[in-house]
């Protein structure tokens, strides 16, 4: 029987939660979601879904509970990574997850026997975790392009839909891997197809979510804007996985050579977009530069007016520091011929990683009104969405309303109309982190970025990567400021449509952004190669929230 997190269940016991534990259960207590209040039954899940998307019209969302997750993590049901699912989900446990989703690389193994199996493994460890949730998708190989997440709904035909998926649409099962118009229509057919599926009952609820964008550049932006536009495809990776690859002290005991991270690494090479500069294929404070950039890819999507999110993850395959190695298979059997490989074994030497657990290092907060998997799933489509890198903050709770108004606002991934000329204001309440975070640092939020762009509607180049209104309208210095704060920051008079974000920073590292000093001061930078500490150059980012003038 799913159970309420223990920070959310008031029949758990204070004294027994971690400080970030009481710091949320304080949150929600405050907005009267603690308990009853906070769960929705299997019956209701849909109904509670539908009707937790943002009202436009009213100018004032409800208050949400903010849920902590990893949409993109591998098992040894993919064939280059190695842990079994109960030590996966008792980390992401341990780390604080709320929810996590297995998605297993396409390969024929897992869509022949994998998938099946799996599924027996993925309800084995919701039983074993019950106060998580835990779907089971699919890391696709996209058509001429790179992966993606797909993330289904639990239910009675989610297997079967994955599994016809992936031989159908995948790129590598179906030889679809190179860069031709035909291969990226075939994309779009196959999300059309995911469409189809949720249209006809035969799954509740899909999505996807473009993984590590600008990790080979072969993600072009014509093709990410055909993705968005099916309305399966609602995001991207905003940060990747990967964070500890180019950690020093790992660095130097492996003896690496080029390390960076998120495993961003590549040049140039076939298939990658041409207008991408080669600065595009590194990461900045270990986010991707589609999204780290102010006035840059993500941004330009922002500008025509349409929702597109981000998210932040571990792609867990092989932790840094661990110990456990690949099982061995019996003879004469492979990945293909089982579908998975044999349960690791632990040793007493550290195994070749880069990546941390789910939940350790890299976070993405979904903000729901209810608890279950169609709600976590309608707030990423909703854009409810912030993500946070070394548990930077416990809490951010950002709406935008007329200024001075008794309005709550709108908040992540909502629209505000408002008349031409009205004065607006941007509210933020920040609840500093609680704890040490994962490396042994209280980590603190030495300030605050607000970046607005105009919304000027479709682009006229669909392979545009610049979106040259948008900039940084304003750094607020919070570094003295600790516990649970509130900003107020002016936004002038409404003249067009625009939208508005928010990132934060530890403030260790800071460099012009990649468009220049004038469009933001003190953004993300890169980090030599092999010299990325990710704990010292922490990072969040906001969804949007789009003012609509009229």
């Amino acid at each position: 029987m799913q159970q309420l997190p223990p920070w959310a269940d008031p029949d758990v016991p204070e004294a027994t939660l971690d400080p970030q534990g009481v710091s949320r259960r304080n949150l929600i207590r405050g907005a009267g979601l603690l308990g009853a209040a906070f769960t929705v039954t299997a019956a209701g899940a849909a109904q509670a879904a539908a009707t937790t998307t943002p009202s436009y019209q009213a100018g004032s969302d409800p208050e949400l509970v903010w849920l902590v997750g990893d949409h993109h993590v591998h098992s040894r049901y993919s064939h280059d990574a190695k842990y079994d699912f109960t030590q996966l989900a008792q980390r992401g446990a341990q780390f604080g997850l709320d929810w996590m989703a297995f998605t297993e690389h396409s390969n024929f193994g897992h869509a022949d026997k994998g998938a099946a199996a799996e599924n027996a493994e993925v309800l084995k460890a919701r039983a074993e975790n019950p106060r998580m949730l835990i779907f089971q998708g699919l890391e696709w190989y996209i058509p001429a392009a790179e992966h993606g997440t797909v993330l289904v709904a639990p239910g009675a035909n989610n297997v079967a839909l994955l599994q016809q998926f992936e031989r159908e649409y995948d790129g590598k099962l179906t030889s679809r891997s190179a860069d031709t118009p035909d291969n990226e229509q075939h994309a779009i057919k196959g999300l059309q197809w995911l469409a189809a599926q949720k249209r006809s009952g035969f799954v509740d609820d899909v999505l996807v979510l473009a993984n590590h964008p600008l990790r080979l550049g072969i993600d072009s932006p014509h093709e990410i804007r055909a993705w968005r536009d099916t309305g399966v495809c609602i995001g991207m990776e905003g940060a990747p996985g990967s964070q500890g690859d180019a950690e020093p002290a790992w660095v130097k005991f492996r003896g690496a050579t080029n390390a960076q991270r998120g495993e961003y690494v590549n040049n140039p090479g076939t298939g990658s977009f041409p207008g991408f500069p080669a600065d595009a294929y590194r990461t900045y404070g270990g986010f991707d530069w589609a999204t780290a950039t102010v006035g840059g890819l993500w941004d330009s999507m922002l500008a025509e007016g349409k929702l597109f999110s981000i998210t932040s993850n571990s792609d867990n395959h092989r932790t840094i520091w661990d110990t456990w190695t690949d099982g061995v298979f019996p003879p004469g059997q492979n990945f293909d011929s089982l579908g998975w490989k044999p349960s690791p074994t632990n040793t007493d030497t550290p195994q070749a990683g880069s990546d941390f657990w789910p939940g350790q290092f890299s976070r993405t907060h979904v903000g729901v009104a209810t608890y279950g998997y169609l709600e976590v799933m309608a707030a990423l489509r909703a854009g409810r969405v912030w993500v946070d890198h070394g548990q930077l903050v416990d809490g951010i709770d950002v709406r935008v309303a007329p200024a001075g108004s008794r309005q709550r606002g709108v908040t992540l991934g909502g629209r505000l109309r408002v008349r031409r000329h009205e004065r607006l204001e941007l509210r933020i309440t920040v609840t500093s982190a609680t704890r040490p975070n994962f490396h042994g640092v209280l980590p603190r939020l030495a300030h605050v970025d607000v970046i607005r762009g105009a919304v000027t509607g479709p682009t006229a180049t669909r392979d545009s990567w610049k979106a040259p209104d948008t900039r940084v309208v304003e750094q607020v210095d919070v570094h003295r400021r600790t516990g649970t704060y509130d900003l107020r920051i002016p936004l002038g008079r409404a003249e067009q449509s625009h939208y508005v974000r928010v990132r934060g920073s530890d403030g260790n590292r800071h460099g012009a952004g990649y468009l220049g000093r004038s469009i933001d001061p003190a953004g993300p930078i890169q980090h030599p190669t092999n010299d990325g500490d990710p704990w010292l150059d922490t990072w969040l980012y906001t969804n949007p929230i789009f003012v609509d003038v009229v």
